[in-house]
């Protein structure tokens, strides 16, 4: 089926684009009410075995009713694409803390301004490329008078007993495109400071998470959930209800931009776990992991 669709305005880092499409509808598209985007590690998958038996039947429900399911995770493309086989994933995908939106191949017939051909994926980049950002993470650090060690100042070995991962998952974990895991090797408390400061006048971001800061610039999966959603929403001219199931208090920015959130227990806690107290859109689940997500889906989609 292919229709003309109204002009759909999608934002990229170029700016705004406004323009009619020749969408072809496929049938996937035609009969969901819901667009579920969901974390990957502590949600679909048990953060401790890697197992998802306790989702199976989520995962079959969502696939024999033709609903989407975006994933979404801080993790590279080339970390997310085992776990996608895995599961017999299907459709769009959002990696490294929104720096990248990835489409399979053939998904959606429709021309996105600023999206490029990325091996099997038609993909968005929302984030600078990480040559880029590399270069300025030096930079500003060197500007800041403080001492860092990203993932492209260390070998693999360096990589694997810093992260804890295993050698084959630290080199899925370097293949980076948008953002930069990093720690400071000399700083204190002021010189830090200073640094986060020189970095956003720059147009960059010094986020600091677990174990490392991150470093990226256009990076935000709060965007990229929307601006997904409203491309799904225009290409099916459909009002999809936007739901989004996070593991961590990382994922609440982009859970907020939901119209409705679930936030599983048991997930790491930031300095931001204050918010899910004050949203009115993220409420908690149940249970932790694949069984919380599970229950989940199901009652969503009841």
């Amino acid at each position: 089926m292919e229709t003309l669709c109204p002009p759909f305005v999608f934002s990229d880092n170029s700016g705004i684009a406004i323009a009619y499409f020749r969408v072809t509808l496929f049938l996937a598209l035609l009969a969901p009410r819901h667009l579920i985007f969901s974390a990957l590690d502590g949600a679909i998958f048990n953060p401790r075995t890697g197992s998802y038996a306790d989702a199976e039947e989520a995962l079959s429900e969502l696939n024999l009713r033709k609903i989407p399911l975006i994933l979404i995770s801080t993790h590279t493309r080339a970390e997310i694409d085992p776990w996608r086989r895995k599961i017999g994933h299907g459709h769009p995908f959002i990696t490294e803390n929104g720096g990248g939106i990835f489409f399979p191949d053939g998904y959606m017939n429709v021309k996105i301004p600023g999206s490029f051909r990325n091996g099997r994926y038609l993909c968005i980049a929302q984030g600078q490329p990480y040559a880029e950002v590399c270069t300025a993470l030096d930079d500003i650090a060197e500007e800041s008078g403080v001492g860092v060690a990203g993932f492209h100042h260390m070998c693999l070995r360096e990589i694997a007993d810093n992260t804890g991962l295993r050698t084959r998952d630290a080199e899925l974990a370097r293949s980076r495109e948008f953002d930069e895991p990093f720690y400071f090797t000399s700083a204190d408390g002021p010189a830090i400071a200073r640094f986060v400061e020189a970095a956003q006048q720059k147009g960059y971001t010094a986020r600091q998470g677990g174990q490392f800061w991150n470093f990226s610039s256009g990076c935000d999966p709060a965007r990229a959930v929307r601006n997904l959603t409203e491309l799904f929403r225009e290409a099916t001219r459909t009002k999809l209800r936007a739901v989004g199931i996070g593991a961590s208090t990382e994922d609440i920015p982009w859970l907020q931009a939901m119209d409705q959130a679930i936030l599983l227990p048991g997930g790491p806690v930031t300095s931001d776990a204050a918010k899910s107290s004050q949203s009115k859109t993220v409420i908690p689940g149940t249970a932790p992991g694949p069984a919380g997500w599970n229950e989940a889906i199901l009652n969503i989609i009841s």
